[in-house]
């Protein structure tokens, strides 16, 4: 609940502590979290020789409909067949890997579902094969080996998995194991947890964090967490690809990692499913 009585002891044991990442964003709100005052903060972009990452923001379908999780719209089936059509499309463009994260098992299970009776399954692996994350631990490693084995030997695959799972967290799709990322929604938190409401009542009365902006903090940290895992090193490329209509927001977006935001220009946000496949770096 309170993230602070974590990094204290490190906070009392040395002089000078340096807390570095390239998803720590938006930094403002660590300090608050882990009740610290900064001698300096900073966001840096990446220096790099060559332009290694697309982002884009893909806000709706061809058909002019908007693309969200969000609760209201989260079961429309123009959105779901929208999401599906999106990986069709990309599968037949980008080469070797493509990673998929989506705001939960349930969505996920539920949208894959709706893709088998719709056929989009199948123009999918007419492309690339096609491999999901389970909440089992033993499905998940075969499932990632075989995707794995699946870009090795030039068949190409995409690896449907989810925010805050294993594969989000603890796994580099470097290379050709991740030419491309698509975040499907933005993942916001199980709200309705009893533990999350009582963090968010300490945050709220301790240091003054309002409910939405921790949501939102939360949610985009993990959003860029998901999509950073396409790029791990300075010879890496390439695209990030963030699904909902949402992220175009300046609340959204500015969240976002710098090394991020600087590439997000305006003539790659909100696009249509058609626009993002012609979209050259």
């Amino acid at each position: 609940m309170d993230a602070s009585i974590a990094i204290k002891p490190v906070f009392d044991r040395f002089q000078s502590v340096v807390i570095t990442s390239g998803t720590l964003s938006p930094i403002d709100m660590y300090p608050k979290i882990l009740d610290f005052r900064p001698v300096t903060m900073a966001t840096f972009t990446m220096t790099l020789a060559r332009i290694c990452l697309c982002p884009m923001i893909v806000g709706r379908g061809n058909d002019q409909v908007a693309m969200t999780t969000k609760f209201e719209t989260r079961d429309d089936m123009s959105v779901i067949r929208n999401y599906g059509n999106l990986l069709a499309e990309m599968s037949g463009v980008v080469p070797d890997g493509i990673v998929c994260f989506f705001t939960s098992y349930q969505y996920m299970e539920a949208v894959v579902s709706i893709w088998h009776d719709q056929g989009i399954i199948s123009n999918i692996q007419r492309n690339k094969l096609l491999f999901i994350e389970t909440q089992d631990a033993a499905e998940t490693s075969l499932a990632l080996h075989n995707y794995q084995k699946a870009c090795e030997n030039g068949r190409g695959a995409i690896l449907l998995s989810v925010a805050r799972g294993k594969v989000s967290e603890g796994i580099d799709f470097d290379h050709h194991f991740g030419r491309a990322v698509i975040m499907f929604g933005i993942p916001y938190v199980y709200t309705q947890s009893r533990i999350l409401k009582a963090r968010l009542e300490y945050l709220r009365a301790q240091f003054n964090i309002r409910e939405n902006d921790f949501l939102t903090f939360d949610a985009m940290r993990h959003a860029a967490q998901c999509v950073g895992r396409a790029i791990r090193g300075k010879t890496d490329y390439g695209i990030m690809v963030f699904a909902d209509k949402r992220f175009f927001k300046v609340d959204k977006r500015g969240k976002l990692p710098k090394w991020i935001q600087e590439y997000l220009k305006e003539g790659v946000c909100n696009l249509s499913i058609d626009e993002a496949v012609q979209v050259r770096p």
